[in-house]
């Protein structure tokens, strides 16, 4: 096979740049190398995972619709441990506070996990019965979980069974990549892989049809759909929910938008088959 001179340089640049990597960032690759990102999604049958396009608030509290997903998706689990990495760290006490306000509303404690580093850290999320996930920026986000080795464990855990929320950017991290975020990269990552527990890539804060940016967010998504035809990418509207749990992907409450390929539709509230059949092709 006949390479050219550019495609080689291309090539050799990308190997270099994966060499140079540290050893937590390479171990998160797919052996398809750096660019594609190549097939990322892991599921198992006790995995639980809600997912919502953030601003999940109205009025200084969590909206009815979002509350009544909580309490379906956590059931019993009452402590969850909250994941603020994606917020500056000097917002996190914050953070955490109003979060805990907010949570208590339906009977749930929370902690924060930037409160611990290092081993005292992998073991809270070791221990944790539940996970929140916060917004902010997801580049931050990622970066963090891999460079403080927390990233595979939080997979590990989701796929034993311990329910997974996340929200705007906790949302992105939760499909194959991301490829499909609304943020700035303020900060470098090594990889776009996210954690793939979620089968499709997502886009949060996706406005509604009767919004004014609904016609450019579309347009948007479908330029990325036709740059990268393998992947399917799920809208979802501020205070819209989607959950994967034993094995079946359903919204919980839209706006919800699909898009694969040439086809863009907005999705009904109940079972999405589409999506249902791409984690029964993951399991």
């Amino acid at each position: 096979m006949n390479t050219s001179r550019r495609t080689f340089l291309k090539t050799a640049l990308a190997a270099g740049a994966a060499a140079a990597l540290p050893r937590f960032a390479r171990a998160e690759m797919t052996k398809d190398g750096l660019f594609p990102a190549g097939p990322n999604f892991h599921t198992s049958p006790a995995a639980s995972v809600m997912i919502s396009g953030g601003t999940i608030t109205k009025n200084g509290h969590i909206t009815p619709e979002v509350s009544a997903a909580h309490r379906l998706h956590y059931g019993a689990h009452r402590k969850i441990l909250l994941i603020l990495h994606a917020t500056e760290p000097a917002r996190r006490d914050a953070d955490e506070k109003k979060i805990a306000t907010l949570f208590a509303e339906d009977n749930f404690t929370v902690e924060s996990l930037h409160h611990w580093e290092g081993d005292a850290a992998l073991r809270k999320i070791r221990e944790a019965e539940a996970f929140f996930v916060g917004g902010g920026e997801t580049f931050l986000l990622l970066r963090t979980l891999l460079e403080t080795g927390q990233f595979a464990l939080l997979r590990e855990r989701v796929l034993a069974g311990v329910p997974y929320n996340g929200s705007s950017a906790g949302c992105n991290i939760a499909g194959p990549n991301i490829g499909c975020t609304n943020d700035f990269p303020v900060v470098d990552v090594p990889t776009r892989l996210s954690l793939g527990i979620f089968p499709a890539v997502t886009n949060p804060h996706h406005p509604r049809s009767d919004e004014k940016e609904y016609a450019g967010r579309v347009n948007k998504v479908k330029a990325y759909c036709r740059l990268n035809v393998a992947e399917t990418v799920l809208g979802l509207g501020n205070a819209a929910v989607a959950r994967l749990h034993q094995g079946q992907v359903t919204i919980e409450h839209g706006p919800a938008f699909y898009y694969h390929g040439g086809v863009a539709r907005e999705l009904k509230e109940g079972p999405v088959p589409e999506l249902t059949a791409l984690v029964a092709a993951g399991a």
